[in-house]
């Protein structure tokens, strides 16, 4: 089946709508991002101010602060689109159109290019004009980088829209915690080293430990891994093929045993 572009962007557009006719819906696009980056922006300051070592914590742990809370808003924007068809029960309004998976999954990912978008833009406007985080201290790669990042929020969402579908609107208290339960693994604030050796094999599986190790070398000026880069978008490929299947596998399921019929309110067995 061909992939209808113009239904696709109608995912986009209906959020859109959603959007523009709530300003409660606009608010969270960009306040908790800018609260993050104030609240870790005069951390930072501090630590500048009473390490007396003369390193720059800016770039190593505000920089890092965007570059996860960039990760996080990616998936949430996913997973925040799908929950609003969850919560006005919608989906037999939707699949009884001619929309395929494929159309309405790819519209949740516009969808969350859309909203992560102005977080990443807010965040990068703070970081740089009130607590000079300067990006040229990570270079172009600072780029790709990003994009491992975006390629495993989408992943991520798609799996968390999955077990939402498959277990019942209550189940979406367990896809909020998601980014908070990784990011001990990925180190965030903090070389892998630090982790016992068993954290640093299932660092190994995740995308955003090889970009955060490598633009940690970065900012301490030292020599990263050349193959950091392919191993994350390796594991963010294998990791968007696994979503992909799930989430069909869980749709598929949801049409045969009309499990989509029945949704509700309540957790489905």
């Amino acid at each position: 089946m061909m992939v209808s572009l113009r239904r696709t962007f109608a995912i986009v557009l209906r959020q859109f709508y959603l959007i523009q006719g709530s300003p409660a819906r606009v608010l969270p696009l960009f306040a908790w991002v800018a609260i993050d980056m104030v609240t870790w922006g005069f951390i930072t300051k501090y630590l500048n101010a009473v390490s007396g070592s003369g390193f720059n914590f800016v770039p190593s742990l505000l920089g890092a602060v965007l570059l996860w809370d960039f990760f996080a808003r990616v998936m949430q924007g996913v997973t925040m689109a799908f929950f609003e068809d969850v919560w006005s029960r919608n989906f037999l309004n939707i699949f009884a159109t001619p929309l395929s998976i494929s159309e309405y999954v790819g519209g949740l990912v516009l969808s969350s290019i859309a909203t992560s978008s102005v977080g990443l833009i807010v965040m990068l406007v703070l970081a740089t004009a009130v607590f000079g985080l300067s990006f040229f201290v990570y270079g172009l790669l600072l780029i790709p980088y990003l994009l491992v990042l975006f390629l495993f929020g989408i992943a991520l969402g798609v799996i968390g829209c999955g077990i939402v579908l498959r277990l019942g609107p209550a189940s979406e208290w367990l896809i909020w915690p998601i980014p908070a339960l990784i990011s001990p693994l990925v180190g965030v604030f903090y070389p892998l080293s630090t982790l016992p050796a068993w954290m640093r094999y299932l660092s190994r599986l995740l995308p955003p430990s090889y970009v955060f190790e490598n633009l940690r070398s970065m900012v301490l000026k030292r020599p990263g891994s050349p193959y950091a880069l392919l191993w994350g978008t390796a594991l963010d490929l294998v990791f968007l093929l696994l979503a992909s299947w799930f989430f069909s596998y869980i749709y598929h399921h949801a049409v045969r045993t009309g499990l989509i019929a029945r949704y509700s309110a309540e957790s489905l067995s």
